[in-house]
């Protein structure tokens, strides 16, 4: 089974107080998931960018750009919690 994909969709650029504008993670961020190993581990961490988002108001094409790496991956899209967006 492929493993979930990185909330990171190839933007980064640092210009939100040290945190991209294309995922919303910062360096550290993106360094601890690619240390995630466990499924259920890295599908939570894709929750934690989406309430990071809702909270900087994040980029709006991340979603889809987001499903569209899961797809090329063969990995279905982290199921949303409620109160994201």
């Amino acid at each position: 089974m492929a493993k979930t994909p990185s909330p990171c969709i190839d933007v980064c650029k640092f210009r939100r107080a040290g945190h991209c504008i294309g995922c919303s993670m910062t360096k550290a961020q993106k360094k601890a998931f690619k240390e995630l190993s466990s499924p259920p581990a890295r599908a939570a961490y894709v929750g934690l960018v989406r309430t990071q988002q809702v909270a900087m108001g994040g980029y709006d094409g991340w979603r889809a750009a987001y499903a569209r790496k899961c797809a090329k991956k063969g990995v279905a899209v982290p199921p949303e919690k409620s109160g994201e967006r």
